[in-house]
């Protein structure tokens, strides 16, 4: 997963372009809820297929219809049987009415996230829709299958920065202002949490993160560990360890996970190696 989707729906569908719905999505009557349709929301984890959890596969090979951006569906062993329905990552509400009116007509369906499906991903959408859409709509079966979260995956590759109190939050201000991602990030900061910040930068928004680096500067020692980690556990991983004074947005894409320490956060250097980093449990009175 990009480490998080966040964005409004686009005027595209959650198929392919240029597809018509599932034949079974166009027969279903408006509200219309057939026996046995199932919809799971699934996530794959950080990127290796180890680490996705035995119940989402289990899950993933039991339904006949995956929903998701296309990089993720992907990252899903082909199945015979099987029908990907391929949209553009901005289009989360719109991915998650499709697979739960094509569910309603008796279908088993997947819709896919990177990570954790409640994480910064596809879950809430899936609750969205249903509290605005049909009243059939609740009797579906519904299940969120859990995934190893990016913000997990890359606290275990350097040790145990969330060893204390901590927050996540997402950097986009794509479904809120900025003024409240800014009121947020400054108040947690303050309040000596480590931060993790999902989707801190891309080619659409290019500029967050570096205004989050001069709103923590004020609040945080200037020698708080920064990490940049990116596409954890993939054949492309990255980490780059870095100071709060010296840390720049460019080492950052949607790709990415910002760790940033409290005055607490200690490192261990290791000969030849990354120092491990990590929060101590204990908090002084």
């Amino acid at each position: 997963m990009s480490t998080g989707q966040a964005g409004a729906p686009g005027a595209a569908g959650s198929l392919a372009p240029g597809r018509e719905p599932p034949a079974a999505m166009q027969a279903a009557a408006p509200g219309a809820l057939r026996p046995g349709g199932r919809r799971v929301g699934i996530g794959l984890g950080p990127g290796a297929a180890d680490l996705t959890a035995p119940r989402a596969a289990s899950a993933l090979a039991a339904c006949g219809d995956l929903f998701g951006y296309g990089p993720y569906l992907d990252r899903v062993p082909a199945r015979p049987g099987q029908t990907r329905h391929v949209s553009d990552n901005r289009a989360e509400l719109a991915r998650a009415r499709d697979a739960l009116a094509l569910a309603a007509t008796g279908r088993a369906v997947a819709l896919v996230s990177a990570g954790d499906a409640g994480v910064f991903a596809m879950a809430s959408a899936v609750f969205e829709a249903v509290e605005a859409g049909p009243a059939a709509w609740r009797g579906l079966e519904i299940e969120v299958v859990p995934g190893i979260s990016a913000l997990l995956a890359a606290a275990a590759r350097l040790g145990a920065p969330l060893g204390g109190d901590f927050c996540a939050l997402s950097l986009s201000d794509n479904l809120k202002p900025w003024t409240v991602v800014a009121s947020r990030l400054t108040a947690a900061a303050g309040a000596g949490f480590v931060l993790a910040l999902y989707n801190p930068r891309s080619n659409a928004r290019p500029w967050q993160l570096a205004a989050a680096f001069d709103l923590l500067r004020p609040i945080l020692p200037a020698s708080v560990p920064v990490v940049f980690a990116t596409a954890i556990s993939r054949a492309e991983e990255r980490v780059e360890i870095a100071t709060l004074a010296s840390a720049g947005p460019e080492r950052a894409d949607m790709r990415t996970l910002v760790l940033i320490g409290t005055a607490a956060t200690r490192q261990i250097a290791r000969s030849g190696a990354p120092p491990w980093i990590y929060t101590p449990r204990r908090v002084a009175p």
